[in-house]
């Protein structure tokens, strides 16, 4: 009998353990328009069915008739997919003095980058990458949004940004008697490679490379090519043996050219792009992720918030040649993404650049892509974000107007949906 009534109670505990998982929540998201960015398709009163934060079903709000847990509706507004911006600075803030920052204790960046990372949300970016960062701090905010504890939109870490000794991405304010060098400075292919390894155990989802000079950086010129060929492919071949992609800051000629040679993924500010450089990207299939909006900002602010006038100077220098580079890249057919660099200036002025974009050459539709689905394609996440489509994830923003018409409703979110959640709601 004991045994008897032994195994019953192992085999009630055991059925216990197998029950069946809790149902998965389902949400209905309704609109007036759905704008499908992979066809350039407006769709009329749209239903589109979440399970688990992805996207399982979209139909007409006149068939699909499944009972959810719950409906967000958007009347009179249409869905756009979320932004994606590829180039971002979380962990700081312009309007904070140089001197003063270095008052801050070290675990001040990151807290400061989980505020900034919810405004970029509620703007409508519902994926960033986060293109260097001290400490790890964007692997930090990274890991406290997916546990949780914070809202903020999906973020794709580099940690700290490789370069060489002296180069724009190393400690350049410093007198010798501090011996400031930043963590990702190395010289030489093996080194470099070794840089790859170490920043990616540390939590990297992609490397950022210094490959010229900088604007605000100190004894260093955009134009400056910093790291030789070589260094550039061991840096993308190694990123690439263990399946990470490579962004490489390039302001200069030379080094945009070396570094789409070497085989980095995505070129970021290229700000003196020539017609061969546009030629070699084009042929190559590297994206330029270029920052024309962030300079009015600058030139208008700057020198208040603290920034010498040699960084000052080196930002007009280039500003209106990128910008027509831009529009000459656009024009030729190259793939552009969307890159604000925000934190050169405030977080939530970054969804400024799309109307900087259309006032270069891009129509609506381009703008939009540069930030949904041709980013995705560059980060490699097409299976997740860049679409409102079956299998990614429901992010999408709400807007007012028709967003093919005029970009001016992207930069004025009604409200922002991630994963199927209402994360902001302005109507």
């Amino acid at each position: 009998m004991k045994a008897r009534a032994l195994k019953a109670i192992l085999v009630a505990g055991a059925a216990l353990i197998v029950a069946a998982p809790a149902a998965a929540e389902t949400v209905l998201i309704t609109a007036d328009r759905m704008l499908d960015v992979l066809t350039g398709r407006m769709v009329e009163k749209p239903a589109i069915l979440v399970e688990d934060g992805r996207i399982r079903q979209i139909g007409s709000q006149l068939t699909l008739k499944i009972a959810t847990d719950k409906r967000v509706d958007f009347p009179g507004l249409t869905l756009v997919p979320g932004f994606i911006d590829m180039h971002v600075h979380l962990s700081g803030d312009p309007r904070i003095p140089p001197m003063e920052a270095q008052l801050k204790t070290d675990a001040y960046w990151p807290i400061l980058g989980a505020v900034q990372a919810r405004r970029m949300l509620d703007t409508g970016f519902t994926t960033v990458r986060n293109v260097g960062s001290g400490d790890y701090a964007d692997v930090a905010i990274k890991q406290v949004i997916e546990d949780g504890w914070l809202p903020g939109p999906r973020i794709v870490p580099a940690g700290y940004a490789l370069g060489a000794t002296g180069g724009h991405c190393d400690e350049t304010f410093y007198p010798p008697s501090f011996a400031r060098t930043s963590p990702g400075v190395a010289d030489g292919p093996e080194a470099l490679r070794h840089k790859v390894r170490e920043v990616r155990k540390y939590g990297a989802e992609v490397i950022k490379v210094c490959a010229t000079g900088g604007v605000f950086s100190r004894n260093t010129e955009p134009g400056q090519q910093q790291l030789r060929e070589e260094e550039l492919k061991a840096i993308a071949d190694e990123a690439h043996m263990w399946g990470v992609k490579v962004a490489a800051h390039a302001h200069g000629t030379a080094g945009i050219k070396a570094a789409i040679r070497a085989g980095i993924d995505t070129i970021e500010h290229a700000s003196l792009i020539d017609d061969e450089g546009i030629r070699l990207a084009k042929e190559r299939g590297a994206y330029l992720s270029m920052d024309i909006y962030n300079t009015e900002y600058t030139q208008s602010e700057g020198a208040k918030n603290g920034v010498l006038e040699d960084n000052l100077r080196k930002d007009r220098e280039i500003a209106e040649i990128q910008r027509e580079g831009f529009r000459k890249a656009n024009a030729a057919g190259v793939k552009m993404v969307f890159g604000s660099d925000a934190g050169v200036m405030p977080h939530d002025m970054a969804v400024n650049q799309f109307a900087v974009m259309a006032r270069y050459g891009m129509s609506p539709l381009q703008a939009l892509r540069a930030a949904t689905s041709t980013a995705a394609e560059a980060l490699g996440r097409e299976k997740d974000v860049g679409a409102i489509a079956v299998g990614r994830y429901a992010d999408m923003v709400a807007v007012a107007g028709d967003p093919l018409a005029d970009v001016q409703p992207l930069l004025h979110a009604k409200a922002v949906v991630k994963g199927g959640e209402l994360v902001t709601d302005r109507r």
